[in-house]
């Protein structure tokens, strides 16, 4: 068929027809038969164009849908001449109409049964059209019931339509349900069907399950596409097989398989999720060094990426870049830029964004509004953060629990919990309801006021709510019970925390560590360190590059260190001290301080330089505390060549004019030393 005469029955299809609009729109509960010789004569037209014709002419006439059956007539006749694009375009238009005064079900029920009225030798074929044209309508439950209804298998074109209508909707079941009925009834899949199966395998996470029917392909002769080799791409990178992913990208190449803009995107999207900004950038180059331009889902790959490492710079030059390739910035852009810039505490920045997005026409949504709410919170406006909130509710949008706990976080660091409860009814009364976070930032925030109690009833106030606390709920009110001299409190919510599951963090063990060392219980504090560090029960240490912390921390090994010379067991301080280093782990000056102070009483000057040249390595320069308890500890030892070019060095350093006292205190002590004559001439 022409291309001409293909627009002219996409016109004739069309609602804007007044002739169709007119007889889809008609009741399909009137009873008025329609000619019998019409339907015929259509169905036995010598050509298109007199079927045409004679369809065009009776819907001029009569209302054909009383009974749908000229339609069901020419729908026969186009499926029989191979116009499936043309008679799925009628089937649409006429669900469409129906929609308005049936439901879907019974739409579907009408149209079967018109369509099963007429034989035209070519039934299978009709019906399959109607399901391809259901599924792509999102009625894919209605498109499943004809499937069962037809008696017997459609044809392949049908049952991918079906497949990947349910692997939209993920119902997975059904999916390979439908597929182990094609094997059986020897219906052999095509590049289609592996296609959509492998995306469905992807979906669920099921990589090698995937990999298979890849194999499988091969085996049988099929060539993957490029839609195929791009969804098993995207698939290894959402499970992190970053690795396998660029072997797949290499290996489409080999076998003359061109990567097409999506591919870039989603490898790229891979890089982006690892922070890998060297690799994503190099197949961005590549790219485009191949002729393949970007568009705003890899500008926006590539910017939220910076945004993410903290290269905000880097994403706001991209960002002009959009400009030189016609590529207009949607609202996720303008997100990253925004969240990039208030993470890096630029809210005016940020904010001028905001401004070029109103000017632009892109209206802001609740991500947008949290965002910006979250930078003026970060760097304490938070009459500015109230005011943004206020003006949320005259836009339209509607805030969420992640926009409201922004605000409430920030009222409870600043201690001010009353107006966090506030805001928190005042989230209710919107109909927001509170969520997990809600209630641990609360509960984190009557700790850290020292108001037990009241994180209980917060706590008290989830649990019935069958909310199930987190770890930083249980974290907090097992470090405020700990605070408080409640042990056996701090202990049981240890243990109930570990019993309903949840996974304790870095944070949970250190303040568990610090209750016992706080409350005397040092041997205690050693033991549970052990246990921990050695049954492994805190879970694979997490690189810290992905901003996780690990168990045991500096922070950790600096509670027992300081646990340990408090009482006087230094030995075992020394120890835990080796442990930290060995680990790769920084103490702070104190703990710095704290060691060297206990070398110098234990007359041990080799560690004392060690571990000063230590710390000079490690990036601490030694503050006013630290150079007092050197010169302290040299003058001690009567080390005058150490103790002078210590006082140099502490001259040098700029610190001395900061503080008269402690110059005094240390000048009181060389009086009253042997060195007093050599150190002040």
């Amino acid at each position: 068929m022409s291309k001409s005469f293909s627009q002219n029955l996409k016109s004739i299809f069309c609602i804007k027809s007044p002739a169709i609009s007119r007889t889809i729109s008609a009741s399909p509960f009137s009873s008025s038969p329609v000619s019998s010789n019409l339907p015929a004569a259509i169905l036995n037209a010598k050509t298109l164009t007199q079927a045409m014709q004679l369809f065009n002419s009776a819907s001029k006439k009569l209302d054909p849908i009383k009974d749908l059956t000229l339609h069901s007539a020419i729908i026969h006749y186009l499926t029989r001449a191979r116009l499936y694009l043309d008679a799925r375009c009628l089937i649409k238009c006429l669900i469409e109409n129906l929609s308005k005064t049936s439901n879907p079900r019974k739409v579907c029920s009408l149209i079967f049964d018109a369509l099963g009225k007429i034989d035209s030798g070519f039934s299978s074929n009709v019906f399959g059209v109607l399901i391809i044209a259901l599924s792509e309508m999102g009625f894919v439950d209605d498109a499943y019931w004809v499937y069962k209804k037809m008696g017997e298998l459609p044809s392949l074109p049908a049952c991918n339509a079906l497949l990947d209508g349910f692997v939209k909707m993920g119902k997975f079941e059904f999916v390979w349900g439908i597929y182990r009925t094609m094997l059986t009834l020897g219906l052999c899949p095509s590049i289609v069907t592996y296609g959509v199966l492998i995306d469905a395998c992807c979906l669920k996470g099921e990589i090698l399950k995937a990999k298979l029917l890849y194999d499988e392909m091969a085996e049988k002769g099929i060539k993957p596409n490029v839609v195929i080799y791009t969804t098993l791409i995207r698939g290894l990178c959402s499970e992190d097989k970053i690795l396998e992913a660029e072997s797949m990208f290499m290996k489409m190449r080999e076998v003359g398989v061109k990567p097409n803009l999506y591919t870039y995107n989603t490898l790229m999207d891979g890089y982006g999720k690892m922070a890998d900004a060297g690799r994503a950038f190099q197949l961005y180059q590549e790219m485009t060094n191949h002729g393949i331009l970007p568009n705003v889902v890899t500008f926006g790959i590539l910017i939220d990426m910076l945004c993410k490492v903290g290269e905000v710079i880097a994403a706001r030059n991209f960002f002009a870049c959009m400009v030189k390739f016609g590529v207009r910035p949607n609202l996720f852009v303008y997100n990253c830029l925004i969240d990039g810039c208030c993470n890096s505490y630029d809210v005016s920045t940020a904010l001028e964004m905001h401004s070029e997005m109103e000017k632009l026409g892109i209206s802001l949504d609740v991500v947008t509004y949290g965002t910006l709410i979250k930078g003026h919170c970060t760097v304490g406006q938070v009459d500015e953060a109230e005011r943004l909130l206020q003006k949320i509710d005259k836009t339209g949008v509607v805030a969420n629990s992640v926009v409201y706990n922004q605000l409430i976080n920030r009222y409870c660091e600043d201690r001010n919990m009353e107006k966090a409860l506030a805001l928190c009814s005042q989230m209710i009364e919107k109909g927001v309801q509170p969520d997990v976070v809600t209630f641990s930032i609360l509960i984190d925030g009557f700790c850290k006021v020292g108001n037990v109690e009241a994180a209980m009833g917060v706590y008290t106030e989830m649990i019935i709510k069958d909310l199930k606390p987190d770890v930083v709920a249980y974290t907090a009110l097992i470090d405020g019970h700990f605070k408080k001299g409640s042990m056996t409190a701090a202990l049981r919510l240890h243990k109930e925390m570990m019993e309903v599951g949840v996974v304790p963090n870095t944070f949970t063990f250190t303040c568990l560590v610090d209750g016992f060392l706080k409350n005397g219980m040092i041997n205690d504090a050693i033991k549970f360190f052990l246990k921990v560090t050695s049954s492994g029960s805190a879970g694979v240490k997490v690189d810290s590059n992905n901003g996780v912390l690990s168990f045991p921390n500096n922070v950790t090994y600096s509670a027992l260190i300081h646990g340990l010379c408090k009482d006087g067991q230094y030995f075992k301080a020394n120890k835990f001290f080796v442990d930290l280093r060995r680990n790769n782990l920084y103490p702070d000056l104190p703990t710095y301080a704290m060691m060297i102070k206990r070398h110098f009483e234990a007359g041990h000057i080799t560690s004392v330089m060690m571990l000063k040249a230590d710390m000079l390595k490690t990036g601490f320069m030694p503050n006013l505390c630290m150079y007092k308890v050197l010169l302290k500890g040299y003058q001690d030892m009567v080390d005058l060549n150490s103790t002078y070019k210590c006082y140099e060095e502490l001259i040098d350093s700029g610190l001395v004019g900061s503080t008269a006292s402690l110059m005094q205190s240390l000048q009181d002590h060389v009086n009253n030393s042997t060195l007093s004559t050599s150190l002040l001439t």
